[in-house]
């Protein structure tokens, strides 16, 4: 019969450093969702997510990676989520500006006369 292993039973250093990547991750995932809130243009909001999400998500990655290697699993799933995670937000997020773009979304920042918008 396997044992399963719980939180209390990891050491405390790995209990500590997981706490901790969790409560970063946490942050940031706040940040960009308070950023979201309350940028007041499309483009602004687009940016908030995609960054401080991100590395949010990393974070729990990163805490989950240690829980599952401190219990004796292998984290395949975690490492397989990471790198689709950091490679699709900003691809995603491009092409959300692009479009933006072209279907001229107004925005509040201002614009150089020098620059053309097309």
């Amino acid at each position: 019969m396997m044992t399963t292993m719980t939180m209390s039973d990891l050491p405390l250093w790995a209990e500590i450093l997981i706490s901790l990547m969790l409560v970063t991750g946490g942050l940031f995932v706040l940040i960009g969702a308070i950023g979201m809130v309350r940028f007041p243009d499309f483009y602004m909001r687009l940016h908030a997510p995609t960054k401080a999400t991100t590395l949010g998500v990393g974070g729990v990655l990163l805490a989950s990676m240690g829980y599952s290697w401190q219990t004796g699993h292998f984290g395949a799933g975690e490492l397989l989520i990471g790198p689709f995670l950091f490679l699709t937000a900003p691809v995603s997020a491009n092409l959300l500006a692009k479009a933006a773009l072209h279907l001229r979304v107004p925005t509040r920042a201002e614009v150089p006369p020098d620059i053309p918008l097309d």
